[in-house]
């Protein structure tokens, strides 16, 4: 019998809603189940074929089981090794690489020296920042926001440079990225899992949260369907993740990838609603079935991004 689990902490719609899909499709030899942790020994198997990690960065005890799990062979979805490495600039920085827009971003180190470092630990920074450069180059209005940050915890929207040093100095030890404003006309959140399966979704961020799924949304123009399409599988490809949303905005008729690293996005009915609540349960059902019936006993069952395993092989980027 092979085991599919669930990993979560506060979602109440969601993880009983994928197991009882997966269940109620009888297949054989497959069940699924909230996961149970008894003890954690190093090296053994926790006793499950397929993980969805919905919690583990929020706790770390989580994701240290996780990634003993993976080494005797569980098939966690998304791979915790790459979520741990994972940042929001470094993904800017990959997108450049692979035909993807982004907005211009920078990266800039903290407003406040690192604990047990001293002047002497950045020897190799500049002082000051050659702001003037930086400021032509993004633009006004900007987004300041973390380099690995998410839920839009300190993000800031500045219209200026006093705007821009105020928000600075509220930072702390944060290590931030300065990024331009797209003004778009319109924005799309996109599920997709399984690195094939796709959900784009009309998305006002605006919004209060509630809000921001558009209800009874117009039909998407053909053409740009397919483009939204193209970049969210080839982002997701890219990066390796099989459970994630896209968040992408359209400027000029060009789109911009925004948000695009959420390993464990929002899925609870009260917010994205029935349609694409239906949506997201069957296709992770699906997914984890699929994962199951291919999950090699033993063996390294993650899935790697293309950037890795081509980096890997000294391969082009070629996507």
């Amino acid at each position: 019998m092979k085991k599919i689990g669930i990993l979560f902490g506060q979602e109440k719609s969601f993880p009983p809603a994928f197991v009882e899909r997966v269940n109620s499709k009888n297949v054989a030899s497959i069940i699924a189940e909230f996961v149970k942790i008894e003890k954690v020994i190093q090296g053994e198997s926790c006793g499950y074929d397929v993980i969805i990690d919905r919690i583990s960065q929020d706790v770390p005890f989580y994701r240290a089981f996780l990634k003993n799990a993976a080494v005797s062979g569980t098939a966690v979805i998304n791979n915790p090794f790459w979520w741990s490495a994972d940042e929001k600039f470094f993904n800017n920085s990959l997108m450049t690489k692979i035909n993807v827009a982004v907005p211009k971003t920078v990266l800039l180190p903290s407003n406040q020296h690192p604990d047990n470092t001293e002047e002497n630990s950045f020897r190799n920074l500049s002082y000051p920042f050659n702001w003037e450069a930086i400021f032509e180059y993004i633009g006004f209005p900007a987004f300041f926001k973390p380099f690995a940050g998410g839920g839009w915890k300190n993000v800031y929207r500045l219209e200026n440079e006093d705007d821009f040093f105020k928000s600075y100095n509220q930072t702390g030890q944060l290590v931030m990225m300065l990024q331009e404003e797209i003004d778009f006309t319109e924005y799309f959140r996109c599920y997709c899992l399984d690195r094939s399966a796709v959900r784009v979704m009309r998305y006002e961020p605006k919004e209060p949260h509630h809000k921001r799924y558009v209800q009874n949304p117009k039909q998407i123009e053909e053409k740009l369907y397919a483009e939204l399409v193209e970049a969210v599988l080839n982002i997701n490809i890219a990066l390796g993740y099989d459970f994630n949303t896209v968040e992408l905005a359209i400027r000029d008729g060009i789109a911009y990838a925004i948000d695009f690293c959420n390993p464990a996005p929002d899925a609870e009915v009260s917010s994205i609603g029935e349609e694409n609540f239906e949506w997201i349960v069957e296709a992770a059902a699906n997914m984890a079935i699929r994962r199951a019936k291919y999950h090699i006993k033993g063996q390294n069952n993650l899935t790697w991004g293309r950037f890795i395993t081509q980096f890997a092989n000294n391969e082009e980027l070629a996507y």
